[in-house]
């Protein structure tokens, strides 16, 4: 048995059998591009399988060593890749610049992170494991737009469109371009250094040759305009670095514009981070202890047991134990089939995290149902879950040995939670009137009801919903 057939052998132990299936496939029969930088949203959709669970299928993979992780930074604008990364704890800068878009951005974990999974070297190598043998068109589809971009299958032909010409320089190599500038917009691109120098081509055309000189290097170059004239142009190129660079002229129009517009789902690092299957095998490997990483809307949620104190003197510390164990057995659950994570747990209570807020209350309307069953199942009503929810901006930190969360939204996430009583959801406005609770809750004929209250710690009163 190879290496590969015995990693694949304990991975069909762990993960969903349709999953694997599914990789194993693709591993045997796909083409070097379906092996690079794997978008796992976009593969279950095309494969026909359950989307969490192949994510969950590829983490292990990975963890098996069968994939790389892939931790991309993403223009926001253009959807090109800002920043390659092999782990979370790489991603330092505070501004990460775009010249194709002549915008520079702060990175988040919500959309600018890219999370995508590459076939290990040892299981089948290539094209994209060393990019500088692949061709130029196919190094911009592999290497340079990040797999939230929807290109097209004639990505070729579009670029062409609108491409003037192009040219590879290998380290430390020079060249010349001549071509014909047309009236408009032109941009010169080059995808490995990310230099762009934008030429505005307007007034009377010319005979006479007009000349350029472009220098590439490791330094990052702000973005450059330059007015020239529709007319002949000749290019000097030098490229400084031990790359191989690709130096691209390209109509800046809307051909071009129509390519880079396109997205589809994708593996966001704040998705990633909230998965149960990340938290459980990767643990405190995401983050750098003085890492803090911004989550623009993360739904947090809170849940604590009533009267437990009462519950370990009325039945013993065993019965007791065993009681709340299986409670966090149902939660833990619950969460993970929700798209969810658990943070922690503190006492009797638990924090999860969830990418939407309408998925934090469909776990939180099962964590009430699946307490009332474990109480049937006694019958007694020792299990009284009170549950708060709230969704807000965070920092992503290491605390305590553990990927945490910090921040002003977990503060009146807890906050709301001590307000509930037994039984109750409270939730905070933005959680509510999120479309898609809105419709989660019309769906179960829940209308909830809402109040003013003063929160610990919380200057301004928040307004809460109690879910009935």
């Amino acid at each position: 048995m190879s290496e590969a057939e015995s990693l694949f052998s304990v991975l069909r132990r762990t993960a969903d059998p349709a999953a694997v299936a599914a990789i194993e496939d693709v591993i045997a029969h796909g083409s070097d591009r379906d092996l690079f930088r794997i978008n796992p949203i976009a593969f279950a959709q095309k494969r026909g399988t359950d989307v969490e669970k192949t994510i969950a299928a590829f983490l292990h993979a990975s963890r098996l060593g069968l994939f790389e992780l892939g931790w991309n930074v993403l223009c926001p604008g253009c959807g090109g890749v800002l920043g390659a990364n092999s782990t979370l704890k790489t991603i330092h800068q505070d501004i990460y610049n775009c010249q194709l878009c002549s915008a520079g951005y702060e990175p988040t974990l919500d959309e600018m992170v890219d999370v995508t999974f590459t076939v290990a070297q040892r299981v089948r190598r290539v094209a994209g494991h060393d990019p500088n043998t692949l061709p130029p068109l196919e190094y911009w589809r592999q290497m340079f737009w990040g797999s939230g971009s929807d290109l097209p299958d004639d990505l070729d032909e579009k670029l062409q469109e609108c491409t003037l010409d192009f040219l590879e320089l290998a380290g430390h190599e020079k060249a010349t371009m001549s071509l014909q500038l047309p009236e408009g917009m032109v941009v010169v691109f080059e995808p490995v250094t990310h230099s762009a120098h934008f030429l505005k081509v307007m007034g009377e055309p010319t005979k006479e040759r007009q000349t350029l000189a472009i220098a590439y290097n490791k330094l990052s170059a702000p973005t450059g305009m330059l007015e020239l004239r529709p007319g002949p142009l000749r290019i000097s190129f030098e490229n400084q670095t031990d790359m191989r660079t690709i130096p691209s002229v390209w109509l800046y129009g809307e051909s071009l514009a129509s390519i880079m517009a396109r997205r589809r789902p994708f593996l966001t690092a704040k998705r990633l981070l909230s998965n149960q299957t990340f938290r459980d095998l990767y643990r405190t490997d995401a983050l750098d202890i003085d890492q803090r990483l911004k989550i623009l809307s993360l739904t947090f949620l809170f849940t604590d047991l009533k009267g437990s104190t009462e519950l370990y003197e009325r039945v013993g510390d065993l019965a007791a134990y065993d009681l709340v164990r299986s409670h966090f057995h149902v939660l833990h659950q619950i969460v993970a089939e929700e798209a969810g994570a658990v943070v922690k747990t503190i006492g009797d209570a638990v924090m999860a995290t969830f990418v939407s807020p309408d998925r934090a209350i469909a776990a939180a309307l099962r964590m009430r149902d699946g307490m009332a069953r474990l109480n049937d199942e006694r019958g007694h009503e020792d299990l009284l879950l009170k549950i708060g929810i709230h969704e807000g901006p965070c920092l992503a930190v290491n605390l305590n040995d553990r990927q945490d969360y910090f921040g002003q939204t977990v503060n009146i996430a807890s906050r709301v939670q001590n307000l509930a009583v037994n039984r109750s959801i409270y939730a905070t406005e933005p959680v509510v009137e999120d479309p898609a609770s809105t419709a989660l809750l019309n769906q179960h004929g829940l209308v909830p009801t809402s109040q003013s209250a003063s929160l610990k710690g919380i200057t301004e009163r928040v307004k809460i919903y109690e879910i009935p």
